[in-house]
């Protein structure tokens, strides 16, 4: 069992790093680009940091993968249960474009979902543009304070709270979005 799980942990690793390699090759990983620090605008700066994905098995990994000195992918192996807060932040690119997932998944070859993974926690907040969480079920309420974020072939047992009116109108539930609570600006 334990050769299989190995397997599988390479194989999602593979096919994610395949998927997080981006189209410009300007490797801006060490680039000191000042943070937004919550303005808004729609600056061409770029981010921070482009990377390939966290294939984790544990909650501190996971931590640190949505860090701003994580991964542009955060990717699960299991169900993972926290009682703290958690925060997604940092600016990350995939294929040039600023971008965040968090994927409660395994998939095959064919990019079927193989298996689909719960992520509890009290609070989970998104301050990294364009962050989706997909392919499995977040436990928790969502406090949206970023551009772009999307449910994706997933489910939140919870609310979606946005701090502006601004990153409610860039939302987008798709392919199986769900959200079992409310989905509304909570300033």
């Amino acid at each position: 069992m334990k050769k299989l799980a190995a397997f599988a942990a390479i194989f999602v690793l593979t096919l994610l790093v395949g998927c997080g390699n981006s189209a410009n090759n300007n490797n801006t990983a060490g680039t000191n680009t000042p943070a937004n620090n919550g303005n808004t605008s729609t600056s061409t700066t770029a981010p921070d940091a482009v990377t390939s994905a966290s294939v984790v098995d544990n909650g501190e990994d996971f931590k640190k993968a949505i860090s701003k000195e994580g991964t542009w992918i955060a990717a699960t192996l299991k169900d993972l249960s926290f009682t703290e807060d958690l925060v997604v932040e940092g600016e990350f690119s995939n294929k040039g474009k600023p971008a965040r997932k968090i994927a409660l998944y395994t998939q095959d070859a064919d990019h079927n979902i193989t298996n689909s993974f719960r992520l509890t926690a009290p609070k989970i907040t998104i301050k990294s543009e364009n962050t989706q969480i997909q392919g499995g079920t977040f436990v928790g309420d969502v406090y949206v304070e970023a551009n772009g974020f999307k449910v994706v072939n997933a489910t939140i047992e919870g609310n979606v709270y946005f701090s502006d009116d601004k990153y409610q109108a860039t939302y987008s539930a798709s392919d199986q979005g769900k959200v079992t609570g409310v989905t509304e600006v909570k300033k």
